[in-house]
Order: structure tokens, then C-alpha cells, then sequence
């Protein structure tokens, strides 16, 4: 049996993402790309703590704030404020560095 269905179409991702939710530089493009990514660093936040063997509440400890805020923060950062993501990267002893673009311009944070 071929796993290949001759009459099946692919199409790629960046097409998809484009035709669904619009072409790169649109601001419901840039939206989206912004929450994707802010999902992948909850999600980063989340493996380290328990690469760390840290609890939620535990880590929530060292940083000043409640499990559930932690919770929060791993699965839905639009909520959290910037300050506890920055104790949260402390906690977790992770050097920080920000890549700010204005205008096309680059400007690295370290």
C-alpha cells in the first residue's frame, strides 16, 4: 500500500498563511506573527522551568507572584506584564537581549 495519494495537492505553508491570513506586512499579518511568536516564548518559558524541575508554583515563588500567573504566562503571554516575563528569565537564569526594529532600522538590547 503507497502512503503517496497521487491525486492529492500540497500546498505550502507561506501560501496558506498568506491567502488565510494576508501577506506579509499587513497588519493582520503582523498580528498574527506577533502571537505566534509570544506563544513560542510561553511555551520556552514553560520547557526550561521543567528542564529546571521547577513547579509552576515554585517558580511563581521566586519570582513574587501566584501559580496562576505563571500559568498564564506560559500559555497566554497578551495577559502578562512585562516586568514579570523579565523576573520570570531572571528566575530561570536566562541572559536576556531584545532586537528592536523601528522603521526598518535595527537597534540591538543586550
Amino acid at each position: 500500500m503507497s502512503l503517496k495519494n497521487k491525486n492529492m495537492k500540497t500546498t505550502k505553508l507561506d501560501t496558506l498563511i498568506n491567502k488565510h491570513i494576508g501577506k506579509i506586512g499587513t497588519q493582520k499579518r503582523d498580528k498574527f506573527e506577533n502571537e505566534l511568536n509570544l506563544d513560542i516564548l510561553g511555551e520556552t518559558i514553560k520547557k526550561v522551568r521543567k528542564e529546571r524541575n521547577l513547579t509552576q508554583e515554585q517558580l511563581g515563588k521566586l519570582v513574587g507572584v501566584k501559580k496562576a500567573q505563571i500559568s498564564k504566562i506560559e500559555n497566554n503571554l497578551n495577559d502578562a506584564r512585562f516586568e514579570t516575563i523579565l523576573k520570570v528569565f531572571r528566575a530561570l537564569n536566562a541572559k536576556i537581549h531584545f532586537n528592536v526594529v523601528f522603521d526598518n532600522q535595527n537597534v540591538e538590547l543586550v
